[in-house]
């Protein structure tokens, strides 16, 4: 078995869809060991920010020369993005050699009626790279909801729950409390929780869950505060207070006010894991976060940006990071998004801000919306701006950037599949010269 093959075998699990629950995972875990035992771990849940909040603790933690593992998804550029030690990917030749470890065993658990998803087996397979690993932390996002998600096999030094909004509402339920009785089934007996939601419906079901496993709650706006300083294209400044300590600008690279929250979360994160806390090192990770498609910069002259907003939440926290970014610039947009989302809702809060254009596209998919279905509910709040549809993304980035005047800006939004689709073109369109 080669690398392409492997990948084609976990991509072919594909086909078996979202099938919630731990009874497979379980049996996976314990016929592989149960790998997930054998490291120390943080546990992400929640709506939007779990990456950013992942990848700002990771580098806080290395910061102060710890091993440190990372498990996200999706993956922006290659699959092996998905887990990571000390920001390294997994290498192909290890990915092929766990592959081969963990595929007899899915088959025999197939036998027995007992067929593991996709994301069953990816996690299967990064929790048994950690384990050989031996990193001293890794930090784990969960992949959706939380209670019935295959990382929840894990036992956490730390639970965290970013934020909660509508989103998944066909698996995890109509309503803020249903999901958030979702997340919070990460929560576990004596581990403390630490959340940035805000919405009081979701805040509830987290005390009640919390007191009902004896695990302290915190939360980012209470316990753990935050005063946004300065916010521009070289990033954002902002104070952090905790009940231990004051942090008087933190700086951080990474675009958007939410960025601001993301960070403090993590920041809360480690104050409440059982290590000694170093404040420079905690400056320095900051700092050096750095984590693909969200509000990524790719050119300053025309300003060129790709974000991963997805859903109503991402969507707003973009449309504030657009009003603070762009200085004046008539705006154009590259929207892909995919069918499952809360589409009206999004083109309805951000679209009026594209006065120089919109391109509608649809990325390679199966859950991709019809781009022409798209775009007539674009017309509806373009105001003045065209609409064009250009079916294919890397086309539909290369006229949108061939059309973007110096002093204007491109923003490329609507799923993570349609940034991953995008950066190869703009990295490619930088490289030769057409972007500044």
């Amino acid at each position: 078995m080669n690398y392409d093959e492997a990948l084609s075998w976990i991509h072919g699990l594909y086909r078996f869809g979202s099938n919630l629950g731990l009874e497979r995972i379980n049996k996976l875990m314990a016929m592989l060991g149960n790998p997930q035992d054998k490291f120390r771990s943080v546990h992400i849940a929640g709506t939007n920010g779990k990456g950013s909040t992942a990848a700002f603790l990771a580098e806080i933690l290395q910061a102060e020369g710890l091993r440190v593992g990372l498990y996200t998804s999706p993956y922006i550029e290659a699959f092996t993005n998905r887990m990571a030690v000390n920001g390294h990917d997994i290498a192909p030749g290890d990915l092929v050699r766990i592959v081969k470890k963990v595929k007899p065993l899915v088959e025999e658990l197939t036998k027995s009626d007992s067929q593991p998803t996709e994301f069953e087996v990816v996690t299967a397979l990064a929790f048994t790279y950690f384990a050989e690993s031996k990193p001293d932390f890794v930090v784990v996002e969960v992949g959706l909801g939380g209670r019935l998600d295959a990382t929840n096999v894990v036992r956490p030094e730390v639970t965290t729950i970013t934020n909660i909004a509508l989103e998944h509402t066909q698996v995890l339920g109509d309503s803020i409390a249903a999901i958030a009785r979702e997340k919070a089934g990460i929560i576990k007996p004596g581990v403390p929780l630490v959340t940035a939601a805000e919405k009081e419906e979701a805040l509830a079901v987290f005390r009640e869950t919390a007191q009902k496993n004896n695990a302290r709650m915190w939360q980012v706006g209470r316990e753990f505060a935050y005063r946004i300083r300065d916010v521009g294209l070289d990033g954002l400044s902002f104070d952090y207070q905790s009940p231990w300590r004051k942090l008087d600008d933190l700086r951080i690279s990474m675009l958007g006010r939410h960025q601001a929250r993301n960070a403090t979360l993590a920041l809360a994160v480690r104050e409440l894991m059982p290590l000694p806390f170093n404040e420079q090192a905690a400056r320095d990770g900051l700092l050096r976060m750095f984590w693909p498609g969200r509000l990524e910069v790719f050119s300053q002259r025309p300003l060129v940006l790709v974000d991963g907003a997805h859903n109503v939440d991402g969507v707003m926290a973009l449309r504030t990071a657009l009003h603070d970014l762009l200085g004046g610039r008539r705006l154009r947009m590259v929207l892909g998004i995919l069918g499952d989302k809360a589409i009206e809702e999004m083109l309805e809060l951000i679209i009026p801000l594209a006065d120089a254009g919109i391109i509608v596209t649809a990325p390679q998919s199966l859950r991709a919306s019809d781009p022409w279905a798209v775009a007539e509910k674009v017309r509806k709040y373009a105001r003045t701006a065209s609409v064009a549809v250009v079916p294919a993304v890397e086309d539909a980035v290369r006229r949108a950037v061939a059309g973007t005047a110096p002093d204007e800006a491109l923003c490329v939004f609507g799923s993570l599949y349609t940034v991953s689709e995008a950066r190869p073109v703009l990295k490619e369109l930088a490289a030769s010269g057409d972007l500044s």
